[in-house]
């Protein structure tokens, strides 16, 4: 298969795996506390758009919680992704930006993050965050990788970069 027919399938696989299992580690880059927490995407797919091809992220944040306060520190922002059965890796960075839209937080809304916010879409603490992301390292496990590296190696190749090949990308998102 062609490198960018691999890399297509591999970003179509983590928009698909993102939406089934949204949930991420997220962080702010040169910050003092850079380290990243648990946050439940929001991916916004576009009117009329394929949802293979992704869409936008949004979180739903509390104005008092660490990485909303860092964003005035900086906007880049780094996640991780591990989709649910572990056959799916990624580490995705762009920048987190502060959003005030009332209709975007209507659309967005359910009762899993109302269950966080006890003043509901009111509560004086929700903030919206929206990541821009950039790019990504995508890679993909496949069962009996072990097997098949073995394998290779008693033929004199190396698994590492066959696997590779194979089943890792960097994609602009």
């Amino acid at each position: 298969m062609a490198d960018e027919d691999r890399s297509q399938e591999l970003k179509e696989l983590f928009w698909k795996e993102l939406n089934s299992s949204p949930f991420v580690m997220i962080g702010l880059q040169g910050v003092e506390d850079s380290r990243t927490r648990p946050w439940t995407a929001q991916v916004d797919t576009a009117e009329g758009a394929d949802k293979k091809d992704g869409g936008t992220i949004y979180f739903f944040g509390a104005k008092s919680e660490a990485l909303v306060k860092g964003l005035s520190e900086t906007d880049r922002a780094v996640c991780t992704y591990v989709a649910k059965g572990h056959d799916l890796f990624a580490h995705v960075h762009g920048t987190l930006h502060t959003i005030e839209d009332r209709a975007l937080v209507d659309k967005l809304w359910n009762p899993f993050v109302a269950s966080w916010y006890k003043e509901g879409k009111d509560d004086p603490d929700l903030q919206l965050l929206r990541f821009d992301t950039e790019r990504a390292e995508i890679w993909k496990s496949e069962s009996g990788a072990t097997l098949v590296a073995a394998a290779l190696r008693l033929v004199g190749r190396d698994p590492g970069k066959d696997h590779q090949r194979e089943n890792q990308t960097e994609v602009a998102l």
